[in-house]
């Protein structure tokens, strides 16, 4: 029987090892983490992430050839094949500054897998990493290697889509490994070649060198988050204009050079891939001598977050210019819906902003705890300069951040809501009883554009949606406050 390992049990290695074990009754897979708590999770019925349809895949598994386990260094030792899907943070100094990221815990897990290993081994880098992230891996392994042991890297990057990933999993736009062009790299690809083909179509199983796997990683993620940040650089000159950002979209999307996926208009874009790739290729251009090619994927991060900024600017100049002591209902703190991650979660920093301008608010999130959010908003979580209404605040304003497990609860009483997670949920809600519930005027900023604005607007609300025609409320206020 071929044994896996997966070194890591998060949003990467946690449904991914599942899915492999659901569909090779033949292979034995087991996930180890340092974390006792989050293997509990992982053994117990409370699963440690929210993804639609992996209880029902981790629950016909686990026990069978399924295993969770903090046995780090067995489990390792005895495996033909080890997923490396441990954190890779970036570093940076400003956006100008690229700085290699901290392979801290690559180089680690390299070194141990290195001294426990008694026979040879397929190293696989599975999340996502910097370029020549493997020949480190392999200079790591090789000279920490005395016992004759022959360990291949290859590159085998996830693209899967939080809120998604089980059916990503089950049915992927392609599979990528990259592997040394030599002998006994090919066939370690083959190997895990035949691993994905017991559910993946062979002509979706793509082979390419170890550098071309890791760069094509990062190059999906700067494209999905390019097109994001241009659909709102155009939502912003719908409004100016009194464009509707949503048929401009629909218009662009229709010709089948473009394509109609990543074109909704929203605050800005989270997660934990797409700001930290992009910062990865700014390095990778800078360290190669590519200043021009670096600036331009600077540009992307800069918009995203002046969509951001120009969201709470909006925010506080419809509201008289001042939202100090005001009440503000944030519905959704999770970066997308069907997820209850909020890396990189634009909540974050439009939370922060309101924040830092003396607001008091109130979350609601399906999935998100309390716990979870006001660690993020106690947390600084970028280093470089914030618009004027995203500058980090003192962990003493987190004080003025309450979290609710109802988002009639999260709205009473409130001056304006802010729609942050595209929840379906939100979509459904009785926004009647909300508005008879709030102070009056009553706004609703749609960061999302999950809601109809004209129904609101009948029932009294004032409604700015991000890329729509402004409210007339709002065309007499100033676009910066």
């Amino acid at each position: 029987m071929v044994k896996i390992c997966c070194l890591g049990a998060g949003y990467v290695g946690g449904p991914t090892m599942a899915v492999i074990a659901l569909k090779c009754p033949a292979i034995e897979v087991v996930v180890v983490d340092i974390s006792t708590t989050r293997i509990s999770a992982w053994n117990s019925d409370q699963l440690p992430i929210y993804e639609p349809g992996l209880d029902d895949v981790v629950k016909q598994c686990r026990g069978r050839n399924l295993f969770f386990s903090t046995d780090i260094e067995k489990h390792v030792s005895e495996a033909d094949i080890i997923f490396v899907s441990v954190n890779t943070p970036t570093k940076t100094r400003g956006l100008g500054a690229g700085k290699a990221a901290d392979l801290t815990y690559w180089e680690s897990a390299a070194r141990m897998i290195a001294d426990v290993s008694k026979s040879d081994k397929i190293v696989v880098e599975k999340s996502t990493v910097p370029v020549k992230t493997a020949e480190a891996i392999e200079k790591i392994l090789t000279h920490n290697n005395n016992k004759g042991i022959n360990f291949q890297i290859l590159s085998n990057p996830e693209f899967l889509a939080e809120g998604t990933a089980i059916q990503d999993l089950f049915k992927p736009d392609r599979v990528l490994i990259g592997g040394r062009e030599t002998p006994e790299g090919c066939k370690a690809v083959e190997l895990l070649k035949s691993v994905y083909a017991n559910w993946v179509p062979e002509d979706q199983i793509i082979t390419t060198n170890l550098w071309s796997a890791e760069l094509s990683k990062l190059a999906a993620n700067a494209f999905l988050a390019q097109r994001i940040s241009s659909v709102n650089a155009i939502s912003a000159l719908c409004e100016a204009t009194g464009a509707d950002v949503a048929e401009v979209a629909y218009s662009v999307g229709k010709d089948s050079r473009i394509g109609p996926k990543f074109l909704n208009a929203s605050v800005g874009f989270g997660g934990s891939c797409f700001q930290k790739d992009i910062l990865n290729l700014i390095y990778i251009c800078e360290c190669n001598g590519l200043p021009e090619v670096a600036d331009y994927w600077k540009q992307v991060i800069k918009i995203n977050d002046y969509q951001k900024s120009r969201f709470v600017n909006r925010l506080v100049s419809s509201m008289f210019n001042t939202v100090a002591g005001k009440k503000i209902a944030v519905l959704g703190f999770a970066f997308k819906k069907d997820t209850g991650d909020t890396r990189e979660t634009p909540a974050i920093d439009v939370c922060k902003g309101l924040l830092g301008d003396k607001a008091k608010i109130s979350i609601y999130d399906p999935q998100v705890t309390e716990d979870q959010i006001q660690r993020d908003l106690a947390m600084n979580k970028f280093d470089w300069d914030h618009p004027i209404h995203l500058q980090p605040m003192s962990p003493t304003a987190v004080k003025e951040a309450s979290v609710e497990w109802d988002a009639y609860e999260a709205t009473k009483g409130a001056h304006g809501v802010c729609i942050l997670t595209e929840w379906d949920e939100f979509k459904k809600l009785d926004y009647e009883k909300i508005y008879e519930n709030m102070q009056k005027p009553a706004f609703i900023f749609d960061g999302r554009n999950v809601v109809d604005p004209e129904k609101l607007r009948k029932i009294g609300f004032i409604v700015y949606s991000i890329g729509k025609p402004l409210d007339a409320w709002l065309k007499d206020m100033p676009a910066v406050a």
